[in-house]
């Protein structure tokens, strides 16, 4: 089955910019590539989402896991292909650089509970469940060889552990953790340190991307005995949803499909083939959960195929055509 481009290129502006990027390969300077980016950039619903950053960083962090996060915003914008240039970005950008820790990654305001281990006070902090999705902004928008997204890259790596990367937070959240064993990986973090890996080229095949690239395939493996975190792997995990948010089966392999190690791996490809057997004859993919936040968009209801999920699901194919060697 070929991808089913003429749909794709007959969708939003902002799916047919992706098609012509990542399924066509055209050139970004290419006429018809220019014109949907500008298409994509005045689209009423994109105007929205930037708009609503503008307070950037908003509203002390409540739950990592809600769709309508700055920065899970922020994070579809980029995947969209917007940059720093674009208008009303840079302030946003500013504001990120602007938060920087002494450790490196970068804070949103966060409040923890006694109960929790903190001591229930807003407070600039971090975790290893949003800090490297802040350097996958910026790598996006186009900073990745900034000084300081280099530190807060750097620094974030460096916590990686034999079987990944572990809940970790910073000193001003005190003992807070997630409800798991401190020696388990956290699949979330560990998902969110290899988006921002994936970013850059050099780090691809690095120490660290292969060791986090081999806990989540091994999560998967053992899905039905290892739930770290609370993290499972089961129905709920494979069920088609954008945006890419939280732990679930589009945004693993979306991640992982960056890899060489992944790429070649049986587990990826046993993955990869519970996703594909949900198309239809067109080869199109329908939502099977959405997020609310995002109901108004074509991939927040589950009756009609939707454009974008099919895209994301052909672009790990076509990146499967990318030597694993």
């Amino acid at each position: 089955m070929n991808p089913p481009l003429q749909w794709l290129l007959s969708g939003p502006a902002w799916v047919t910019y992706r098609t012509r990027l990542d399924l066509l390969h055209q050139d970004p300077g290419d006429a018809l590539v220019v014109q949907a980016r500008q298409d994509m950039l005045a689209d009423p619903q994109v105007q929205f989402v930037i708009a609503g950053l503008a307070d950037w960083p908003g509203t002390v962090l409540s739950s990592h896991k809600s769709a309508g996060q700055a920065y899970h915003r922020l994070n579809f914008l980029t995947d969209l292909g917007l940059t720093a240039a674009d208008p009303g970005l840079g302030a946003i950008v500013e504001r990120i650089l602007s938060s920087q820790s002494e450790q490196g990654p970068f804070a949103l305001p966060m409040n923890i509970g006694a109960a929790y281990g903190g001591d229930g006070q807003d407070r600039l902090a971090w975790a290893l469940c949003d800090a490297p999705l802040q350097v996958y902004a910026l790598i996006r928008l186009g900073l990745g060889d900034h000084p300081a997204v280099q530190k807060a890259l750097g620094f974030l790596t460096g916590l990686v552990r034999e079987n990944g990367w572990p809940c970790a937070v910073s000193p001003e959240l005190g003992s807070w953790r997630g409800p798991g064993r401190k020696g388990d990986p956290c699949p979330y973090a560990n998902l969110a340190m290899l988006k921002a890996l994936g970013q850059m080229d050099e780090l691809r095949s690095s120490p660290a991307a292969e060791t986090g690239v081999q806990t989540l395939l091994t999560l998967w493996e053992q899905r039905q005995d290892q739930h770290p975190y609370i993290f499972y792997m089961g129905t709920d995990f494979c069920k088609l949803k954008a945006p890419l948010v939280w732990y679930d089966l589009l945004h693993v392999l979306d991640a992982l499909s960056l890899f060489p190690a992944a790429r070649s791996d049986p587990r990826f490809a046993n993955m990869l083939d519970i996703a594909l057997q949900k198309a239809d004859a067109e080869g199109h993919f329908t939502p099977e959960s959405v997020w609310m936040q995002w109901k108004d968009w074509e991939f927040g209801q589950k009756k009609l195929p939707s454009r974008w999920i099919t895209l994301l699901l052909w672009r790990v194919q076509e990146r499967l055509k990318v030597s694993p060697a």
